[in-house]
């Protein structure tokens, strides 16, 4: 038996949606929602740890992946031992990972890619305003400054793009992005929810 994490990846530039779509997708059983931005985020900014990150996030670098992983699986297991997570029914839905190749690499014994959703936007331009006022709502000191925005589009295409090279082509399906949230979410659903049987669905029938 594969006692792989079964995995959806969300897959795209910053600013994009993943975290979006992720957040109404996990609101379906059997679908949990995994956010690598949040699990930073939630660290304490006063630890060394803590700080380490921000080093990084402040910059629009990545963080370390040898760190990133480390920090991924703890995370994953305690969300296993507080039971918010379970893996023999929910499919994960990865949302900032992997972000490289080296990554993805180091994920291939964890768990086991069921699609990659690969959500586009060609403006660029679209996503930094889109970025400068999230920040602004969520108050994300990250993605407050456009230098720092467009730094994170340069790491994307040098770094995270050639992720899905990485990954059997069957396995990614494209996402129009530009459409309206709720368009985007219909063709995602259309697309993961085959992946899914009425029992995982709904374990109490």
């Amino acid at each position: 038996m594969d006692d792989r994490y079964r995995s959806i990846l969300l897959f795209g530039p910053p600013g994009v949606g993943k975290g979006t779509q992720g957040k109404l997708i996990g609101q379906i059983p059997g679908f949990f929602h995994l956010a690598t931005g949040e699990m930073f985020r939630g660290l304490d900014k006063d630890s060394d740890l803590g700080r380490e990150v921000r080093s990084y996030s402040t910059k629009g670098e990545l963080v370390p992946d040898e760190l990133t992983v480390k920090l991924w699986k703890q995370h994953v297991q305690g969300l296993i031992n507080l039971g918010l997570y379970r893996p023999t029914i929910d499919i994960l839905l990865l949302d900032g990972i992997p972000r490289s190749v080296a990554q993805a690499q180091a994920l291939d014994d964890i768990i086991i890619p069921l699609a990659i959703l690969h959500l586009g936007c060609p403006d660029i331009d679209a996503m930094v305003l889109r970025m400068k006022g999230r920040a602004e709502k969520e108050n994300r000191p990250d993605d407050a400054s456009e230098s720092v925005i467009r730094r994170r589009f340069d790491v994307y295409d040098q770094e995270t793009a050639p992720v899905l090279g990485h990954y059997d082509s069957t396995l990614i399906y494209k996402i129009n992005a530009v459409n309206k949230p709720v368009q985007v979410l219909s063709d995602i659903l259309i697309q993961i929810g085959p992946l899914h049987d009425d029992s995982f669905i709904n374990p109490l029938s």
